[in-house]
């Protein structure tokens, strides 16, 4: 029987594809029962206040660079969204006096307009946001090389080699968007060898960094996000690490403090994880197959996904 068109974006795959019956689980699910969907290789973890958050995001940065030296580079690769955890860590690198010498950063992606990486005069910059929410923060005798501080270009070949270069990425952090990607790993257009069924997952673990065309409710979610919801802000193209990068990293780490994705998305994404549901139209899903993938949640943020008017 084929797959229902989107409710979303008919020209596009996404999780209003899925079964209605695995929807409806999903909904289902208490915080409770959340929890009770860890798995080996799989962890959910709650957290009580944005405090203690926010800090625990802060200190896997501390943790991967601590273990940092120059005989065994080591790294993290982080997110824009969230972002409240980027000026906890430079606080926490001075606090301590952490050298950075040894250590790298990965920025996971950042915009294509006109065929280019959005400069960092953009103010809505990846790169801008890093720097200045972090790294322009840390005292100088700590801060690392700016030749570790690796951002995406359009011209991705730099970038990826970064990732074979004998440089280990303790965790790869990230949030979930309402489209149910990391990064820019949105589905993919209904289109061509794809327009009955979405891509196969062993075909979409193949995507390495790339520049990508992004889902229509990737674009309004960033504009409700970072632009006031003015759309025209936004760019429809952006440079995003890939799965091949993803599988090299030790593990995944994923925040969710219900900014970015809402309560029934929360759900669906730790259910197909959980019970191994990979499916490209849920690219988080995939996440199902990597050994070491931790879902991290704000309790105060999981929401219900009971009918609620407004």
């Amino acid at each position: 029987m084929p797959r229902p068109l989107s409710s979303l974006a008919p020209d596009w795959w996404d999780y209003t594809t899925l079964d209605r019956e695995l929807i409806a689980d999903a909904a289902a699910l208490t915080p409770e029962k959340m929890r009770r969907l860890s798995r080996p290789g799989f962890k959910v973890v709650f957290y009580d206040t944005l405090e203690d958050f926010y800090c625990a995001e802060a200190l896997e940065y501390i943790d991967a660079w601590r273990q940092a030296t120059p005989d065994n580079p080591a790294g993290i690769c982080g997110p824009i969204g969230p972002t409240e955890q980027l000026p906890l860590v430079a606080r926490i690198v001075n606090a301590i006096g952490l050298k950075l010498h040894a250590a790298h950063f990965w920025g996971m992606d950042e915009w294509v307009i006109d065929g280019r990486e959005a400069p960092v005069t953009h103010p809505l910059s990846f790169e801008k946001c890093d720097r200045e929410m972090c790294f322009d923060r840390i005292d100088r005798q700590f801060v690392m090389p700016d030749a570790n501080l690796h951002f995406p270009k359009a011209d991705t070949r730099a970038y990826r080699a970064t990732w074979d270069a004998g440089i280990r990425c303790v965790v790869m952090q990230g949030g979930q968007g309402d489209i149910k990607h990391w990064a820019f790993n949105d589905p993919l257009p209904r289109r061509g060898k794809h327009r009955n069924a979405p891509p196969p997952v062993a075909d979409y673990r193949k995507l390495a960094t790339r520049v990508v065309n992004l889902h229509p409710v990737t674009i309004a979610q960033n504009a409700r996000t970072s632009g006031g919801g003015n759309v025209t802000l936004v760019p429809t193209q952006a440079i995003t690490v890939g799965p091949v990068e993803t599988w090299k990293a030790e593990k995944v780490s994923i925040w969710h403090a219900g900014n970015h994705d809402n309560p029934f998305g929360q759900r669906l994404a730790t259910l197909m994880i959980a019970k191994g549901l990979a499916d490209s139209a849920v690219p988080m899903s995939l996440l199902a197959d990597h050994p070491n993938v931790q879902f991290n949640f704000y309790r105060g943020g999981i929401g219900s996904c009971a009918v609620e008017m407004h």
